[in-house]
């Protein structure tokens, strides 16, 4: 299984960036998605997850109202779209799916097995 996160860059406070996810190697749409992040110096945190068919989504508090994840089984991508970006959204973001088809969705990282390679995001002030 390969998950490729891109879309990541420098945006001015108030900005917005879409992050896209190709995965490959396995039945995309069998399995719920995720979003996580990680900030310099800091413990890699949650930020959104999607079911299998993208019914069901969940937030992180810090992204609620200003993130939406959404996913296209037909191309195999999942999305994260940042609006109103702030500066403490500065991190390294990386898609993620668990292995177990039995996870409506997941929050913790304990239950994701694979993880794409991070992309930036920068947030200047």
């Amino acid at each position: 299984v390969q998950l490729q996160a891109f879309g990541g860059g420098l945006v001015q406070a108030g900005g917005y960036l879409t992050l896209s996810c190709a995965a490959s190697g396995r039945t995309f749409s069998n399995y719920a998605m995720g979003w996580f992040r990680q900030a310099p110096g800091k413990e890699q945190e949650f930020v959104a997850t999607i079911s299998r068919r993208g019914g069901t989504t969940d937030y992180a508090d810090s992204v609620k109202g200003r993130f939406t994840i959404s996913r296209d089984n037909a191309k195999n991508t999942v999305y994260l779209q940042m609006n109103s970006l702030k500066p403490e959204d500065t991190a390294v973001y990386y898609c993620a799916s668990p292995s177990n088809v039995n996870y409506i969705i997941a929050t913790m990282t304990q239950r994701y097995y694979y993880w794409g390679q991070g992309t930036q995001v920068t947030v200047s002030s």
